[in-house]
């Protein structure tokens, strides 16, 4: 593929027109190309979907299903083709092939073979504002909400509600670990859940690094309070602090979890105790929206400052003048050929090595 890119394969919403985007490189690693979305179009989650050969791209105005080899783009969804709602938050695949789309305020839409089902409260779900999505090893399906969490069950599809054994009922990060337990990242700190028993962290035991900046507290992060339960895409994190909100939350290769705070940077849980990593330590932003881990065992932090790579020696970062079209970083996927793709306003850009 060539080393710049025209726009004959963006995400639809936009266009680049004649422009083209050079080749910018941070050591081994560098900005392939963009694909751009429109400039008021938000990319909040991206999901590699490998025997498709695809990328489905979630943003503010619709799903696209990308060709993970061209950039070709091959379907676009919306409300005219059975979304629930445009503004899409989180892409969840399950091993039927089922994929499941998260939305602001519209529910759940599942889809698969050009059949849709949309899920709300009256069917069992916690609430219409959905977030996150994580699967077991045996099928079962859980779904991160702003009401609790919702266990769908992977034999009869019944709906589990789980508010009051969170350490805090918005959810917006699950990981399913080695051990099949479930991790749970949400406004209030980290759950997690063993198959019996519930145990939550909080800035309390080590989540979050100190607040040395002296950053205001905010319990208002931008992304929605209870008197306003909306979520706006003009909000870009403002430079506040709240150690106990993860945005995210990883299962890594080597067992620990990795967990994106609102201020306190990424949070590393080795099984015994919470570690911290922070601007100071490299990262690029201290409000970490994304994490996600290469095939080298890298992992990759999306913040409000642009994209992060750290090896466990070294950080890698990208920002604008690296190509990416925003610094605000909501979403990583990584492709099985290793390249790394990175949603954030305006649209999507792929990393290579």
């Amino acid at each position: 593929m060539s080393t710049r890119r025209t726009a004959t394969a963006v995400l639809a919403l936009g266009l680049l027109g004649g422009t083209s985007l050079a080749w910018s490189q941070t050591a081994n690693w560098r900005v392939k190309e963009v694909f751009d979305a429109g400039a008021s179009v938000y990319v909040r989650a991206l999901t590699v979907e490998p025997a498709r050969g695809a990328l489905w791209v979630g943003t503010s105005a619709g799903v696209h299903e990308v060709d993970l080899v061209s950039g070709k783009l091959r379907n676009t969804f919306t409300r005219k083709e059975g979304l629930a709602n445009e503004y899409v938050f989180a892409i969840g695949l399950d091993r039927k092939g089922n994929k499941w789309f998260g939305t602001n305020a519209g529910g759940v839409s599942r889809y698969k073979d050009g059949q849709w089902k949309t899920f709300f409260p009256m069917h069992g779900l916690a609430d219409y504002w959905i977030y996150s999505f994580g699967e077991q090893r045996s099928g079962d399906f859980w779904i991160g909400t702003w009401a609790g969490v919702n266990k769908v069950d992977g034999k009869t599809g019944k709906f589990t509600t789980y508010v009051k054994e969170l350490v805090n009922e918005w959810v917006y990060g699950i990981a399913v670990d080695a051990q099949d337990r479930v991790w749970f990242g949400t406004e209030g700190g980290v759950s997690m859940y063993d198959g019996k028993a519930w145990k939550s962290w909080t800035h309390k035991d080590g989540l979050g690094a100190p607040n040395s900046d002296n950053l205001p507290f905010s319990s208002n992060t931008g992304l929605g309070t209870r008197s306003r339960h909306d979520l706006s895409v003009s909000a870009d994190g403002p430079a506040t602090y709240n150690p106990n909100y993860t945005f995210s939350i990883l299962s890594a290769k080597d067992g620990s979890i990795w967990a994106g705070t609102w201020g306190g940077g990424a949070a590393h849980w080795d099984g015994k105790a919470w570690t911290n990593l922070t601007a100071k330590d490299g990262l690029a932003g201290n409000i970490v929206y994304s994490v996600a881990q290469d095939r080298d065992g890298a992992l990759w932090f999306g913040t409000n400052n642009g994209l992060s790579r750290y090896d466990g020696k070294g950080w890698k970062n990208f920002g604008m003048k690296e190509g990416l079209l925003e610094r605000n970083v909501y979403a990583i996927a990584v492709a099985p050929d290793g390249d790394v793709w990175v949603g954030t306003r305006k649209g999507v850009a792929r990393i290579t090595r």
